[in-house]
């Protein structure tokens, strides 16, 4: 199967036009034959970057307000005519797609945005949409915590009928080993963790995880600059020139060996992998079968998608 990452500049803060520039990678990822496809953190929206570089964390300060409320404007929902249109481009183009956006929900906590990363099925459309169970540092200025509805692993049909099982984590989260081995427990073969983009962010994890797993390890990063962001975002005037990210897509092998090192260039990170590898590798080391000593560690997971109200459906007061 060939899977890839697609290191690419962000349309920062307009989502439409994102969603367009996203739709052009999963088209060029198809015609490369490519089986599998994932995008960098909040890829599509945007990383909530200007609080490390603005004094973000000044109390009831109004300029923070403002770039909040832009930023929560350019959030997508789930079932909005972003994602749709990425769904129709993965279905034509035949990639399966992970793809980090910054997500409204439509339902309830439209206040508030989630740092979410979605799968999606070329023929079933959105399988899963893992919300980060633990925003880092000044992240949680800009994001709510997720929950575990979205550890979830899928089966990826590859053109020529091979499959393997893959589940994917957002950034720092990948540092959590509960959260990997929840992915890992399900019958991961390939593991995506998507990040903002830094090379220093997945030179080390991204062989980590497939030293540990026994797992093909792919990681996708953006590639962010001032060039990125539109001129009517309120605190554009105070932002540093030059590259602010330099991707770090890169793919490892279950023995941990680079398949592709961390690249720093526009481009499909991209690679060819044998699922008979993982099952090689695990002879010697299964972190949730032969190695795994249930009898004397237990990890429980809730899946259950998470709000702060359960409403009944009593029928109107009045008609």
């Amino acid at each position: 199967m060939r899977i890839a990452a697609a290191q690419a500049h962000p349309a920062w803060g307009r989502p439409d036009e994102g969603a367009e520039r996203v739709c052009r990678w999963i088209e060029q990822a198809g015609r490369e034959d490519v089986d599998l496809l994932a995008f960098g953190e909040t890829h599509l929206g945007g990383y909530p970057f200007w609080i490390s570089l603005t004094d973000g964390a000044r109390f009831d300060a109004l300029d923070q307000k403002q770039a909040y409320a832009y930023y929560l404007d350019a959030a997508v929902e789930l079932g909005g005519p972003q994602l749709q249109r990425i769904c129709e481009a993965a279905a034509e183009a035949r990639v399966f797609t992970y793809l980090g956006i910054a997500e409204r929900r439509a339902d309830t906590a439209r206040g508030s945005v989630y740092a979410t990363l979605v799968a999606i099925d070329p023929v079933r459309g959105i399988v899963s949409a893992h919300r980060k169970v633990q925003p880092t540092y000044e992240e949680r200025l800009a994001w709510a915590a997720g929950d575990g509805n979205g550890l979830r692993v899928h089966v990826v049909v590859g053109r020529e009928g091979d499959s393997m099982r893959v589940g994917g984590l957002n950034c720092w989260e990948n540092w959590l080993p509960q959260a990997r081995l929840a992915l890992y427990a399900q019958g991961e073969d390939l593991h995506v963790s998507a990040w903002p983009g830094a090379v220093r962010l997945t030179r080390d994890i991204t062989r980590f995880i497939a030293r540990e797993g026994r797992v093909f390890s792919l990681a996708a990063g953006s590639l962010i600059s001032r060039a990125d962001v539109p001129a009517d975002f309120p605190l554009s005037d105070r932002l540093p020139d030059g590259d602010w990210t330099d991707g770090g897509g890169a793919i490892a092998g279950p023995d941990g060996e680079w398949l592709r090192e961390p690249a720093s260039e526009e481009e499909l990170v991209v690679a060819d992998v044998d699922v008979a590898r993982v099952r090689e590798e695990r002879q010697n080391f299964d972190p949730v079968g032969h190695y795994g000593r249930p009898d004397v560690f237990e990890l429980r997971v809730d899946r259950r998608r998470q709000s702060v109200a359960e409403l009944s459906d009593d029928p109107p007061a009045f008609d």
